[in-house]
């Protein structure tokens, strides 16, 4: 483990790269916090990525580029007089130790249930004391639809309201998927996609009942479909002599052309030796 010294050593050199190229490269020059956004987004997924993969040369590549962009957006928020650099780390500071009352205070929590309790209490307070909505409706605005489904769902299961086990979250997607065909029968595009959105806001559920989340299920299965269209769209290998002469044989015995009989190809060599030895 590095020691408190080596990182804040290696902290300050990436920063200063960070400011360096910030005041003297065109096109860290022409950005704004504006422009970073999509960068940032960026580089969060590519660590995930990574930490799905289970790679950690990548992780910490990765990790680095998005420490980077995070460092680049506060640069830039100081050269539009928006706050410093040190405010960013401060505020995050004095955030996560007010948020642990339980390492930094006196308040007692055993569990990650009871430390998930607290966060939501405090975070709401927090949001209250600054004008701001804390309730449901605030709960991950800014993610994607299917890490807010699976967020709000989590949320509300910490307020009292949840499905007991995955069997009654898989009831609701089946009454969900018969309001869909109620309204696909009733011609209503609108009704459809909105109970399709239903269907989708509780399958999106499912997984946290068998310990997945829904985001990196979805994930594996887009991979899964990637690998078998990969596999499908493969050009088969190229002919043997065997089964050559056994697509010239098969097309005599059909009396077409070669090219219609290509149907008949298997890429395996036992196969077409049998089916060679059957052709008189």
């Amino acid at each position: 483990m590095m020691s408190t010294d080596s990182d804040l050593r290696e902290l300050a050199r990436l920063i200063e790269v960070v400011r360096k190229l910030r005041a003297e490269c065109p096109w860290d020059r022409e950005q704004t916090v504006a422009s970073t956004a999509r960068h940032v987004i960026e580089e969060a997924y590519e660590v995930a990525d990574a930490i799905a993969a289970n790679d950690n040369a990548d992780i910490a590549e990765e990790l680095g580029d998005l420490l980077y962009q995070s460092f680049f957006v506060a640069v830039i928020a100081e050269d539009e007089s928006r706050f410093t650099l040190a405010k960013v780390a401060r505020n995050a500071a004095d955030k996560f130790i007010r948020r642990h009352p339980h390492i930094y205070g006196d308040v007692k929590a055993d569990t990650a249930e009871q430390v998930l309790s607290n966060w939501d209490k405090i975070k709401s307070e927090e949001k209250k004391d600054a004008g701001k909505d804390g309730g449901l409706a605030s709960t991950g605005r800014a993610l994607p639809a299917l890490m807010r489904a699976e967020k709000l769902g989590e949320k509300a299961r910490r307020k009292g309201m949840d499905w007991q086990d995955i069997g009654e979250v898989l009831k609701k997607v089946r009454e969900e998927l018969d309001e869909v065909e109620a309204a696909l029968a009733q011609g209503d595009q609108t009704a459809v996609a909105s109970e399709i959105g239903d269907m989708m806001l509780a399958l999106a559920n499912a997984p946290r009942f068998i310990g997945h989340n829904a985001e990196e299920t979805l994930r594996r299965a887009c991979d899964k479909f990637v690998g078998r269209f990969e596999a499908v769209e493969r050009p088969p290998p190229r002919a043997t002599s065997t089964s050559k002469r056994c697509h010239l044989r098969i097309s005599k015995l059909c009396g077409r052309k070669r090219s219609v009989c290509r149907t008949f190809s298997i890429p395996s060599v036992f196969f077409l030796v049998n089916v060679q030895n059957q052709i008189p």
